[in-house]
């Protein structure tokens, strides 16, 4: 092991901490966590669920957030320590303890110094995503379907809540659209960077031939604004549609109408929700997600925005953001940050951080050089 190498890392590793705590601050942390604690002991709380739930949210991260700050403080302030010790000891598999505790130390600082990247007007809110197939047919279907699952098991893995508001089946297999509601503090700020077009090339089982396919899903993620409750919408503007809620090959899972479809009128939004069993909650959780993209809207307006958060994607060649290849080899691949792996398998049971992550420094930088 060289000393001065490892001298070095340990120094980088420090400067960089150092200016994340100075972003992201723990005595604000700890300020904020006594105050959500104080608001989460309230014995009304759980009279408005919505308010109840931003509240135990907010503070579930803040807590997350200082614990891992406070953790990683601490393992870097031991470090010297461990040096000295495998130094004394002169065998392998303490330099070895150091090198892994240290390269450990460098993805959780890395990850924490992704979080302090997370400061446009929109970052710290939920994230609503919506799923549609694109061009391939029923492999785009299937594909669809396949990223709405990688999304909800990232989501699990992280500890986030998460729900499915609306989901149009295919007729063969897969989806033709859905929408998931991740409901976490940053969620939009994390997961913006997945909106685009993603595309899939593999052997198709739905092709008796045995050839390749290439298909393609478009990803909207927009944010869920509290302000949205502010919005005004005129009774004529909105029309409300009930239906029953459908499954997979068109099947009924409920007897009532209790599936919503909001259409904003002057704008053509549609939004719809089948999640809940009660026809009023469908209709209040799609209201709040028409109102959020109408919100957008007008902020986008008034503020004279170039373009739209959550962009134009047409799902096709051309303007795809990510590759995920299955055949002839294995390999996902992001077109914007150039980060890439050889575990399809992985990414689409989850494993989306090392994407995320260098997708948010990706945007960062170009935001820097525009």
């Amino acid at each position: 092991m060289s000393e001065l190498d490892v001298s070095a890392r340990i120094g980088a590793l420090r400067s960089t901490f150092s200016t994340i705590e100075a972003v992201l601050d723990p005595q604000r942390l700890a300020a904020d966590i006594e105050k959500l604690s104080a608001q989460a002991s309230q014995p009304d709380l759980w009279d408005d669920p919505d308010k109840a739930q931003v509240t135990t949210s907010a503070l579930s991260h803040r807590q997350s957030e200082l614990a891992k700050i406070t953790d990683v403080a601490a393992r870097l302030a031991d470090l010297d320590v461990l040096v000295d010790m495998a130094q004394e000891a002169g065998d392998s598999d303490s330099q070895a303890e150091v090198i892994a505790e240290l390269s450990k130390l460098e993805s959780e600082v890395g990850e924490l110094e992704v979080q302090t990247l997370l400061d446009g007007e929109y970052d710290a809110l939920p994230a609503v995503i919506t799923i549609r197939a694109g061009a391939g047919g029923v492999d785009a279907a299937d594909f669809a379907e396949m990223l709405l699952r990688m999304y909800v098991r990232w989501a699990e893995a992280h500890g986030f809540s998460s729900s499915v508001l609306d989901t149009s089946y295919a007729e063969e297999a897969g989806i033709k659209s859905a929408t998931l509601q991740i409901d976490a503090p940053y969620a939009f700020g994390t997961l913006s960077i997945e909106a685009g077009t993603h595309r899939l090339v593999r052997m198709s089982p739905f092709n008796s031939a045995g050839k390749r396919q290439t298909s393609f899903a478009a990803v909207e993620v927009v944010p869920l604004m509290e302000e949205a409750a502010e919005v005004d919408i005129p009774e004529g503007d909105l029309r409300v549609d009930v239906f029953r809620s459908s499954g997979p090959g068109g099947q009924s899972v409920n007897t009532t109408d209790s599936a919503v479809r909001l259409t904003h009128i002057p704008t053509g939004i549609v939004v719809s929700c089948q999640n809940e069993k009660s026809q009023i909650q469908n209709r209040a959780a799609a209201l709040r997600v028409l109102k959020s993209r109408l919100l957008l809207v007008q902020r986008e307006e008034e503020m004279a925005k170039k373009k739209e958060l959550a962009g134009t994607i047409t799902a096709s060649w051309g303007d795809q953001m990510r590759s995920y290849v299955l055949a002839p080899y294995q390999m996902v691949k992001d077109l914007r940050s150039n980060y890439e792996v050889n575990n399809p398998s992985a990414v689409f049971d989850g494993d989306l951080d090392g994407f995320i992550q260098a997708g948010i420094r990706w945007r960062k930088s170009a935001q820097r050089v525009s």
